[in-house]
C-alpha cells in the first residue's frame, strides 16, 4: 500500500482532517527534486519500496560565480548541463520510470531571454556590486518606505528590483525569469514565477499579490517582460527535449515546487501547531515565524522584516542573516594562505573554548562580499574599539568561535524582534538544511534564544520540494492557493521518517545539554 499523509485535508489546509488520497499506480513512479545552491547543487530520487518512500541522493555537484570581466556571473550552462547528467542518472536507476520532476533555488538572480527564446548571457551574481548603484537610483524615484509598504519584503540591494535596473536600457523589454522557473522551462515548462519566489523580488504587491505597476513605472521596469505568477503545485506541462527519449521520462510532468529553496525548507517541516520559528540554516541563514496574513506595520518596516511567500497561502515572516558564508570565506582565505581546515575540526576546536569576550555585527554589509574574511572580521572588531584576532595557529579556531556565538547571538535578536513585531509566542525552533549538523551553533542558539530547538532534515529543501510534489499529484491542488499547508506537512512527516543515499532524511532531534563537534557538522 502506498503511503499516504496522516490526518490529510485537501484544498484548504485549516479544518477538521479529511480522509488520506492515495496516489495511483501511475503517481506511484519516482519523482526528481532538483535543489540548486548557490554553492552546490543536487539531483535527488524518490522512489517506492513496499509502499514506503525513499529518497536517494543522485548526483551533487559544487559551482561557483566568477568575474568574466563584465561583472560576477553563473556559468548556468554549465549548472543545466550538470543537472542533466543527474536526470540521466534518475532514468537509468528508476525503471518503473519518472512522473514529475520539481526544481528549487537560491533567490532573486535571473536570465534574461533573447529573441530565440535563449539565455542572452550569463546571468548576474546577486553578490554583483552592480546593484550598489542601481538602488541609489531606485529610491531617488520610489523610498524604501513606500517599497516595503506595496511590497512588505525586506529592503536588500541584492533583490531582483535592483538588479532588473541595473541592467542596460537595451536589456529593459526583454523577457527575464528566475533560475529555477528557468530550469523548468528549459526542460520543456511554461516560463512563470512561482508565487513563493516572486514575493523574493520586491516586485509583487504584498496584498493583491500581482506584479506591482507602481513598482515597475517608477523604477522604468517593463511589466511586459515580467513571467505569469503560479502557485506552489502547479503543472507547468510535459518534459520536452533530448531525455523524453529516456523510457523514464515518458510523460513525465515538470511542476513548480515552491520554487524559492528556503521555502521548499520550511515546507519540509513537519511543524504542527503555531508556536513555532524556523531558522534554514546554510550559506544565508533564512530567521523566521509562519503566519497566517502578511504583517506590514511601521515596526515591520523599521526592523526591515520581510513577509515572505509559503505553501497554501502562508506567510514566512523573516529576516536574512549572513550564514556560513562567513566560516566558508575564511577557509577560502585560510587555504590561499597554505593552512586547510575542515568545518567538523573548527567545530571541535570551538567547542573547548570560552566564550568570546565581545562579538560582531554578522550582517555588516562589507560581510556580504567576498574576499579575505578574516581580514574584513577583523578590521570590523577594530572599528567597534576591540583588539582583532591575531596571527598564529589558534586564530582559526579562535575566529570560528567569534563567528558561531555572534551567529546565535543574531538569531536570538531577529527572533525577539519577530515575534515582538508579529505578536506571537513560540516555544520551540526547528533548525534545518546544512547547517543544523552544526551541534555546537544549535547549542549556542538554545541558550541565546531561550526556546528548545529541534535539528530537522539536512536536505529539508529537498523533503518539501518532493511534499509539494507529492501532494499535487495527490490531487491536493486549489486556485489561488496551489497545494494546502497541512497536506504537505503531513507528506514532510512521511518523508523525513524515510532513509535517504549518502545520510538519512531524520525527523526533529531535541537539542539537549551541551554538545560537542561530532564531525558530522555541514554537509
Amino acid at each position: 500500500m502506498t503511503a499516504v499523509p496522516r490526518n490529510h485535508n485537501a484544498g484548504t489546509g485549516k479544518g477538521k482532517p479529511a480522509k488520506g488520497v492515495k496516489l495511483g499506480t501511475q503517481e506511484r513512479r519516482a519523482l526528481v527534486a532538483v535543489d540548486l545552491g548557490a554553492e552546490s547543487c543536487r539531483v535527488s530520487l524518490l522512489r517506492w519500496f513496499n509502499g514506503q518512500p525513499g529518497i536517494e541522493l543522485a548526483h551533487r555537484f559544487v559551482h561557483s560565480a566568477t568575474d568574466d570581466g563584465s561583472g560576477l556571473r553563473w556559468d548556468f550552462r554549465g549548472i543545466c548541463k550538470e543537472v542533466e547528467h543527474g536526470l540521466r542518472v534518475c532514468a537509468q536507476a528508476a525503471p518503473e520510470g519518472i512522473a514529475a520532476i520539481g526544481v528549487d533555488g537560491w533567490a532573486v538572480d535571473y536570465v534574461r531571454l533573447g529573441t530565440n527564446g535563449k539565455p542572452s548571457g550569463h546571468p548576474f551574481c546577486y553578490r554583483d556590486e552592480r546593484t550598489l548603484e542601481a538602488q541609489k537610483r531606485v529610491h531617488s524615484r520610489i523610498s524604501p518606505e513606500r517599497l516595503y509598504e506595496l511590497t512588505g519584503v525586506q529592503i536588500l540591494s541584492l533583490n531582483t528590483l535592483y538588479q532588473l535596473a541595473a541592467d542596460q536600457a537595451t536589456e529593459q523589454h526583454l523577457p527575464w525569469v528566475n533560475l529555477p522557473e528557468y530550469l523548468l522551462h528549459w526542460l520543456g515548462g511554461r516560463r512563470v514565477s512561482e508565487y513563493t519566489h516572486a514575493t523574493h523580488t520586491q516586485l509583487l504587491g504584498v496584498r493583491d499579490q500581482t506584479w506591482c505597476r507602481e513598482i515597475f513605472e517608477t523604477a522604468s521596469l517593463d511589466l511586459g517582460a515580467a513571467p505569469p505568477l503560479v502557485r506552489p503545485g502547479t503543472d507547468l506541462g510535459r518534459l520536452q527535449g533530448p531525455l523524453t527519449s529516456l523510457p523514464a521520462f515518458h510523460e513525465t510532468k515538470l511542476i513548480a515546487p515552491a520554487c524559492h529553496d528556503t521555502a521548499s525548507a520550511i515546507a519540509g517541516i513537519p511543524g504542527r501547531g503555531e508556536d513555532w520559528g524556523f531558522i534554514s540554516s546554510g550559506t544565508w541563514s533564512l530567521v523566521g515565524c509562519v503566519l497566517d496574513s502578511p504583517c506590514v506595520s511601521e515596526d515591520a518596516r523599521r526592523a526591515n522584516f520581510s513577509n515572505e511567500g509559503g505553501v497554501g497561502g502562508r506567510t514566512y515572516f523573516l529576516k536574512n542573516v549572513n550564514g556560513m558564508w562567513l566560516l566558508r570565506q575564511c577557509m577560502a582565505q585560510w587555504k590561499l594562505e597554505g593552512k586547510v581546515y575542515t568545518v567538523e575540526q573548527l567545530i571541535a576546536d570551538c567547542a573547548v573554548l570560552e566564550p568570546p569576550d565581545h562579538l560582531f555585527d554578522v550582517d555588516q554589509p562589507d560581510l556580504l562580499l567576498p574576499g579575505d574574511m578574516p581580514g574584513r572580521i577583523n578590521a570590523q572588531l577594530k572599528r567597534a574599539g576591540h583588539a582583532a584576532i591575531a596571527g598564529g595557529p589558534g586564530m582559526p579556531a579562535q575566529m570560528a568561535n567569534l563567528i558561531f556565538h555572534s551567529l546565535a547571538d543574531r538569531y536570538a535578536a531577529v527572533l525577539q524582534n519577530a515575534t515582538r513585531v508579529a505578536g506571537k509566542a513560540l516555544k520551540r525552533l526547528y533548525v534545518v538544511g546544512g547547517g543544523s549538523r552544526n551541534t555546537l551553533l544549535n547549542q549556542l542558539t538554545a541558550r541565546s534564544t531561550g526556546l528548545e530547538v529541534l535539528t530537522g532534515s539536512t536536505e529539508s529543501t529537498t523533503v518539501g520540494n518532493f511534499a509539494v510534489q507529492l501532494a499535487a499529484l495527490a490531487g491536493d491542488y486549489a486556485d489561488g492557493i496551489g497545494v494546502s499547508a497541512n497536506a504537505v506537512a503531513e507528506w514532510a512527516d512521511v518523508l523525513a521518517e524515510q532513509p535517504v543515499g549518502l545520510g538519512r532524511v531524520v525527523g526533529a532531534h531535541k537539542v539537549d545539554g551541551i554538545q560537542v563537534g561530532t564531525g558530522e557538522a555541514l554537509a
